[in-house]
């Protein structure tokens, strides 16, 4: 049987969002407006808090930018991230001027660990962003009793977690001072571009909703949707430009309904790898906690020069056979930029250093069958020559 090339991710995207996409167009409001509040109320209520408000963004990076800003970030601050993330994470902090501390991470679950943490903070520690990496979230319970300690602000980077339990409870409903999720196509829901900031801080939601848009006083769906007059505003800060419009949210507010069955397709995949690999000398993810879950956005695997295979020449010879791979993620001190201004090096980061020689995503996303699992493992077994 001839097979299609199998991708690294594709997203789900069934007629409802396009219908509602459509309805939006339809309606004449297509940028933010009514269907962006509806889904900031549908993300709330999802997470379960009433005390909860959601400012939904057009990334998950705008969304970390106003989180890091209303908690008060400034020049001279120093923000303490892990060097194993996305670029993203890190440089919202330059945005502001401030500087981020790169550390170093866990073997097993590729995050943040609290002594990392402990161990970076600086009488100019201001903030920290704990990264939950590949849906799998930080040791949070030490990490928030740290920043308790010192006084720093929290802010966590669950673009990879939703939905993610951690201990019984939500990502999301913890008590970090502000979470922050991405929409982004291959993540577990998607609205194209796009993101949410959640948090119980009503001053920090108050500021974020401002500074999303040009540091206006009043959102532009009150403005023109009253029937009063209601055009005069006030510029009370030099804001930016990061809201979400109701074209992506139309897309969100399905994503939504459907994230608890993506949920169990993604388990059922991740579950499957388990077992068609459990006896390969290939390193696995780590599982979560029994009163936990992981989301399983990434499903990584660690060759360790298995038999002589390199990563990359893993990677080639899974293209070669149909099944697209990745690699999350090249940690930020390889990078010219953070390595350069930093004076960053692979000694300092012995275990994201070789998380990253080692790593390979393999496809796991909703749209895939059985079948295609069935094929990404079949796969793996012929470039890794295991009989």
């Amino acid at each position: 049987m001839s097979y299609s090339f199998l991708p690294y991710a594709l997203p789900e995207i069934g007629d409802a969002e396009i219908n509602e996409v459509v309805s939006s167009l339809k309606s004449g409001w297509i940028t933010t407006g009514p269907k962006a509040k509806k889904f900031e109320l549908a993300f709330s209520s999802f997470l379960g808090r009433e005390d909860i408000e959601s400012i939904a963004v057009n990334s998950a990076t705008s969304g970390l930018h106003l989180a890091l800003e209303a908690v008060g970030v400034q020049p001279g601050d120093e923000v303490i991230v892990p060097t194993y993330t996305f670029t993203a994470t890190a440089e919202i902090v330059r945005y502001l001027g401030a500087t981020p501390v790169f550390v170093d991470v866990d073997f097993e679950s590729y995050n943040m660990t609290a002594s990392s943490f402990r161990a970076a903070i600086t009488p100019k520690t201001k903030a920290v962003v704990p990264v939950h990496f590949a849906g799998l979230a930080c040791d949070m319970d030490s990490i928030l009793a740290i920043a308790k300690e010192f006084n720093i602000k929290v802010i966590e980077d669950a673009a990879h977690a939703l939905p993610t339990y951690y201990k019984g409870r939500l990502i999301g409903t913890l008590d970090s001072d502000a979470t922050v999720f991405s929409f982004y196509a291959n993540k577990t829901m998607t609205t194209g571009e796009g993101g949410m900031v959640v948090t119980t801080n009503l001053d920090i939601a108050k500021r974020c909703k401002v500074m999303r848009l040009h540091g206006i006083s009043k959102d532009a769906f009150d403005r023109y949707s009253s029937t009063k007059p209601a055009w005069s505003y006030e510029v009370v800060a030099p804001g930016y430009k990061y809201n979400m419009p109701d074209i992506s949210a139309a897309i969100g507010i399905h994503q939504l309904k459907r994230l608890p069955e993506f949920k169990v397709k993604r388990e059922q995949l991740a579950k499957y790898y388990f077992e068609a690999f459990k006896d390969m000398h290939i390193g696995l993810a780590k599982l979560p906690q029994e009163d936990s879950s992981h989301a399983w956005h990434i499903f990584p695997i660690q060759l360790s020069n298995y038999k002589g295979i390199t990563r990359d020449q893993f990677i080639s010879r899974m293209s070669e056979l149909g099944v697209g791979c990745s690699v999350h993620f090249i940690p930020l001190h390889l990078h010219p930029y953070w390595r350069d201004t930093f004076n960053l090096s692979p000694e300092m980061f012995p275990v994201a250093q070789h998380l990253f020689e080692n790593e390979v995503s393999i496809p796991l996303y909703t749209r895939m069958s059985l079948e295609d699992a069935e094929r990404v493992v079949k796969a793996v077994k012929q470039v890794l020559s295991y009989d």
